[in-house]
């Protein structure tokens, strides 16, 4: 699962753009990995970047089918946290909804896909 800041295409963070706040407008991209067992530590900082290093975190998830998530006050959370570390337990709530929505997303693409003919065995 990836968070940003920004979309790929240019969309703005919530509260108005970094540049309306006097700072340079750069995408915030952070990566997530989460094993969803009984007992599984929580989920954990992969991958975080700015600017050219966001949007290449971004085009992999999206060419890998990772679901994307914009949330600019989460995405600033996460970017200080240490690279595979576990999150902070502020953003728990946050990264649980986001989580719940992955997996609808998930089970909805596998619901509505049809189901692969067996190939026969050619003698």
């Amino acid at each position: 699962m990836a968070t940003s800041d920004q979309t790929k295409g240019g969309g703005r963070p919530a509260g108005g753009s970094d540049r309306e706040r006097g700072k340079p407008d750069e995408s915030l991209a952070i990566a997530l990995a989460y094993e969803p067992v009984d007992g599984a530590p929580p989920p954990r900082v992969i991958a975080t970047g700015r600017g050219a290093v966001a949007d290449q975190i971004i085009a992999l998830a999206f060419a890998h089918g990772v679901k994307v998530r914009q949330d600019a006050d989460l995405a600033r959370v996460l970017s200080a946290v240490d690279l595979d570390s576990e999150i902070p337990v502020e953003a728990f709530v946050a990264v649980a909804e986001i989580l719940a929505y992955v997996y609808r997303a998930n089970r909805q693409a596998a619901e509505s896909q049809p189901e692969a003919p067996l190939a026969a065995e050619q003698p």
